[in-house]
């Protein structure tokens, strides 16, 4: 009576796609694979990293922790509390927080500049360039 087929009386399909739905939807894409660290919590693959930069990103790290939640619950403590003489400190203290994470990635990024120097003092350069 209503054009449905003796097969689908009544029935309606929610949330499954037509046929002409998947026809019309992309393929999704593959991510490319990434190598990680185990899941074992073991950490066998941080050995591949130059232990100077695993030393000075995790010094980073803990600096910019420190830094933000210095520089945040400072003002907090001052303003909520009335904390006059905590306040500041704790600011201050979240700010050369701040600084020492700065001078240490510079710290690293010199080290790898003057590794790269030496390495390229290191090289033998072309005596006799060729001629044209």
């Amino acid at each position: 009576m209503f054009g449905l087929d003796e097969d689908d009386e009544g029935e309606v399909s929610f949330g499954e796609s037509s046929d002409a739905e998947r026809e019309m939807t992309p393929d999704i894409p593959k991510a490319p694979s990434v190598k990680t660290f185990d899941d074992g919590g073991d950490f066998e693959g941080a050995s591949d990293v130059d232990s100077d930069t695993l030393r000075a990103f995790v010094v980073a790290v803990i600096y910019a922790n420190a830094a933000v939640l210095l520089v945040a619950l400072g003002p907090m403590v001052w303003y909520f509390e009335g904390w006059s003489r905590i306040g500041p400190v704790l600011l201050a203290a979240g700010l050369l927080a701040g600084v020492r994470t700065y001078q240490t990635y510079r710290a690293w990024e010199r080290s790898r500049e003057e590794e790269a120097g030496s390495a390229d003092a290191d090289s033998p350069s072309d005596p006799d360039p060729p001629e044209a």
